[in-house]
């Protein structure tokens, strides 16, 4: 008996079920254009024509049942703003299936690498998760570094970890901010702009740069932090107990913010470890896992600090244990700055890291260093390292191939975005479609680094 078209899609004429029952015996996938009448872009020839046999079976057996309906959420949704497609199957208001589709915001990043120098791979990398820059380029340098057998001064690794811990607040006021708004709580993406926008003046300070900066640099940072730095960052993260206050009085017991995210997303803690997902998402269901802790690096170790967790993993913990996080790397920051060592804010080994400014104007050799390093880089003795820091959204790690030239062989990255989002059709499953919204945000995913 010939395949017939699964429910909700077009029907198959003549030539369409041919070319069905020959992709099926070849075993390929289809073609975009049988994908597009099919109406089922995820599926092989076989999965098709199975479906179809499923929901002719399920009406013989239960004339009244109601077929499955297929819809795309995404990518021109605001929850997905132009950059995720979700093909979802429901049955009424209830979630049956649903298929993730990336690759909206693809842009080769980790290829583009092997064509820079390591030092011009600097201004890619940190373009991935837009919203953790800092994570992405100490991710990378760490992995740099460790093939050079290059020691940081303990200076540059403080300062790091204040602008990481930094970078993990703004992240986080991003997350709650949008996540309040796609769930009607308006006012929220206003109080926690208000306080990002701070977060962003402190790296602009510092670096020279809102976003995506390259601060970081291989062997330390590109500066040392400027006069009155210390005094905004203290008086930021002093006005930041008192906010998240505030907030907490607004959502954490209120009764439609409790509804919309008590008992949605919940998943187990044993599958999100068989996925791989990592960060609050795992955190949330009780596992104790931070690499702070775990793997400390730049120092974290000298910090005193907790790991907040939840029991239930549901986004209602999700929610909380960001909001603890925030407290957390307010200590971190309080600590950093408290315990600032003296010394340089780089390393001192000329044959990787840029001559003092001061120098450029009465050495001309120092000149002709600068330029050649810029232009030409520096070569890395073949090896490979992989590193990894602790994102706002989980594991974020480097690996980096050398072939000793001055360019990288290759460059991957181990995005937590990428990963986490495994978690989200499991999840999904028997919710309702409004509780996907709330999933989709308590997961905090960034296609920037899902699309590289």
């Amino acid at each position: 008996m010939p395949p017939e078209a699964p429910r909700g899609s077009m029907p198959f004429d003549d030539d369409t079920r041919t070319a069905l029952e020959v992709a099926r015996r070849e075993g390929r996938a289809l073609t975009e254009t049988e994908r597009a009448i099919v109406g089922a872009e995820a599926l092989t020839p076989f999965e098709a024509i199975e479906r179809s046999r499923q929901a002719d079976a399920r009406a013989d057996h239960n004339p009244g049942a109601r077929d499955p309906m297929v819809i795309n959420l995404g990518p021109q949704h605001p929850s997905t703003h132009g950059v995720m497609r979700l093909i979802t199957e429901l049955d009424g208001e209830v979630i049956r299936d649903l298929h993730p589709v990336i690759g909206y915001l693809h842009t080769g990043i980790e290829k583009q690498c092997e064509n820079k120098t390591y030092w011009q791979a600097i201004t890619l990398v940190t373009r991935m998760d837009y919203l953790a820059s800092y994570f992405n380029i100490a991710a990378y340098t760490m992995a740099v570094e460790r093939l050079l057998d290059l020691e940081v001064p303990e200076r540059a690794q403080y300062i790091r970890v204040v602008m990481m811990e930094i970078n993990r607040i703004s992240s986080h006021l991003v997350w709650l901010g949008t996540s309040g708004l796609e769930l009607g709580a308006m006012s929220m993406m206003f109080y926690s702009y208000r306080e990002r926008e701070k977060a962003l003046d402190l790296g602009e300070m510092i670096g020279g740069e809102r976003m995506n900066t390259r601060y970081f640099q291989v062997g330390g940072c590109a500066d040392d932090m400027p006069a009155g730095f210390e005094q905004r960052v203290r008086s930021f993260i002093g006005g930041l107990p008192q906010a998240i206050d505030s907030w907490e009085d607004l959502l954490t017991n209120n009764p439609i913010w409790y509804d919309r995210m008590r008992n949605v997303g919940v998943l187990p803690a044993d599958e999100l470890i068989n996925l791989g997902v990592t960060g609050p998402a795992l955190r949330a269901a009780g596992v104790d896992l931070d690499l702070r802790k775990a793997t400390p690096y730049s120092g974290y170790e000298h910090f005193d600090f907790k790991v907040p967790l939840g029991a239930n993993g549901d986004a209602y913990d999700r929610y909380n244990l960001r909001l603890a996080e925030l407290r957390e790397s307010i200590k971190i920051i309080e600590q950093a700055l408290d315990g600032m060592p003296e010394g340089r804010h780089i390393a001192d080994d000329r044959k990787v890291v840029l001559p003092p400014r001061n120098e450029l104007a009465t050495s001309m050799e120092a000149l002709i260093h600068h330029f050649k390093l810029v232009t030409e880089g520096f070569p890395v003795p073949a090896g490979e390292a992989y590193v990894a820091v602790e994102s706002p959204r989980g594991e974020l790690g480097c690996y980096v191939v050398a072939d000793g030239s001055p360019k990288p062989h290759r460059v991957h990255m181990r995005d937590p975005s990428f990963v986490n989002l495994q978690a989200l059709r499991p999840m999904a499953r028997g919710a309702y479609l409004a509780d996907l919204i709330t999933i989709i945000g308590s997961l905090d995913n960034v296609m920037g680094g899902v699309d590289r």
